[in-house]
């Protein structure tokens, strides 16, 4: 795990060493940049394994970083930012970030939500033997290119909001408990990421509704959640 090389922009110095010291003694490989644009022009000569870039920067802001990067690579994304409205969540996302923090945040989290990212990807390349490709009524959730399409339009999942559900898919109707969500998509449990699964299935489900999905996901009291055909 140690070998994995971050690269952080932020243009709050303190916030950068804070980060940084954090990473390294965790046994990441850690460059930090104080704008965007340093950050873009080392990634273009030595790509990272993940990024954590602020939306506020002089210059070239976080968005446009994510969207730049998204063109040529799907490195992992994770944005912090003290702007915590929903929109900026949402246009953070939908930009293809993987993971959105709000300042200020402690750096356990922030390695928390680092480690999950890694432990997805870890898994997709472990899950190369399973059913790729899955077809329920109206949907189309594809493993291959991490996309679930409605009646042939990408819903628009980021990379969380697919694992996610992309495992409630393969246990179709089973009621699956948050604390096994928890385990198998984010990789251990713990209360912070348990207010996260409940707001990412909020996400998915906003944009199953959106997309007129005739599938939904089931809130199971006290337990967890299971995917399911209204029909």
């Amino acid at each position: 795990m140690g070998d994995k090389l971050i690269y952080i922009a932020d243009d709050e110095v303190n916030i950068l060493n804070i980060i940084r010291s954090f990473l390294i003694k965790e046994g990441y490989e850690v460059k930090a940049f104080s704008d965007g644009e340093s950050l873009l022009e080392a990634f273009n000569s030595e790509p990272a394994d993940m990024l954590i870039v602020d939306i506020m920067m002089p210059g070239i802001d976080g968005y446009s970083i994510c969207s730049q990067i998204r063109q040529v690579s799907s490195v992992p994304i994770i944005i912090v930012s003290a702007k915590d409205t929903e929109p900026d969540k949402i246009a953070g996302l939908t930009l293809g970030c993987d993971d959105y923090l709000t300042k200020p945040f402690s750096p356990m989290e922030l390695i928390a939500r680092i480690r999950s990212v890694f432990r997805r990807i870890e898994m997709d390349k472990a899950q190369s033997g399973i059913d790729k490709v899955i077809k329920t009524s109206d949907l189309v959730i594809d493993h291959n290119i991490k996309k679930v399409k409605c009646n042939d339009k990408d819903i628009g999942l980021t990379g969380m909001e697919f694992s996610l559900l992309y495992y409630l898919a393969i246990n179709m109707n089973r009621a699956v408990s948050r604390s096994e969500l928890l385990d198998k998509v984010w990789g251990f449990e713990n209360e912070v990421e348990t207010r996260a699964t409940d707001d990412m299935i909020k996400r998915i489900r906003k944009k199953l509704a959106d997309a007129g999905s005739a599938l939904k996901i089931d809130t199971v009291w006290g337990f967890g959640f299971r995917f399911i055909d209204k029909e």
